[in-house]
């Protein structure tokens, strides 16, 4: 499932290639035939991003919403001059059509019209997205210090923090020592202060670079990373591998009906 920085970095493509001008979308598929039908032909004013939920604000009120889930994906193109628009390939939900580009969605978990009200709605469910300017923290900490739930099912949660997944959460537990296993109400407020901060920073490089760089300087070495032309990690998807820092086997097992990946060494 995307992270929250790929989201945060299609609201900006789109908002640079879409914005300001009248829109062409459709829905090759068929099932958003009739949302697409309203917004086609206006002009998208507007992109916005909340943790994992993306949003094309239109002219006039509606508002396209749109969750990639596990399967979803935007494939991005550029119009020829002269040429035919390309023939959709596969399932394509939505189409969007500009002036010198287009992209065509495929598989989300959500897609749908709605209004700024309903927006609103989604939003009042979510916690804190530490890509936003306008994120609160402390949101997020009252809901973990109350909490046993394990930590790292907390930070999956997106009710306590909107944007994380499985890399940032196996990750950013490592980098501060932290077992996923840990109770919220034992995590210190320092802890999760520090924690937040970095959180931040990491999924800014994620943001800027279009990838998930978790490894400090001195650890970048040894093993190669867990597939062909991705970062090394620390234990994501490392399971009985050596720890790059301790050289203790990685574990793994299922939390809340998700991997995770740890030290048991280094985190405590």
């Amino acid at each position: 499932m995307p992270e929250g920085h790929t989201l945060h970095r299609l609201a900006r493509l789109h908002q640079r290639r879409f914005a300001r001008a009248p829109v062409a979308v459709s829905s090759p598929q068929g099932r958003f035939a009739d949302a697409a039908a309203v917004v086609n032909g206006r002009v998208l004013r507007r992109t916005s991003v909340w943790g994992k939920h993306l949003f094309h604000h239109y002219a006039g009120g509606p508002v396209v919403h749109v969750h990639l889930g596990l399967y979803g994906a935007f494939t991005e193109w550029e119009l020829t001059p002269g040429e035919p628009l390309p023939e959709p390939v596969g399932q394509v939900r939505m189409r969007m059509v500009g002036a010198e580009y287009g992209t065509d969605l495929r598989g989300p978990t959500v897609c749908e019209l709605i209004d700024e009200g309903q927006v609103a709605d989604v939003l009042a469910r979510l916690g804190p997205d530490p890509l936003r300017s306008d994120a609160d923290p402390s949101w997020a900490w009252t809901r973990i210090a109350k909490s046993r739930r394990p930590i790292g099912a907390l930070l999956m949660d997106q009710t306590v923090m909107a944007g994380v997944g499985n890399v940032y959460r196996s990750e950013l537990l490592y980098r501060h020592n932290i077992d996923p296993y840990r109770p919220g109400l034992k995590i210190s407020e320092a802890e999760f202060d520090e924690a937040w901060t970095d959180l931040v920073a990491l999924m800014k490089v994620g943001l800027r670079r279009g990838k998930i760089f978790v490894v400090r300087p001195e650890h970048d070495h040894g093993p190669p990373s867990y597939a062909p032309g991705r970062p090394r990690t620390y234990v994501y998807r490392r399971a009985g591998e050596p720890c790059r820092v301790c050289g203790e086997t990685i574990h793994t097992a299922v939390l809340e009906g998700r991997n995770v990946f740890w030290c048991p060494v280094c985190q405590t």
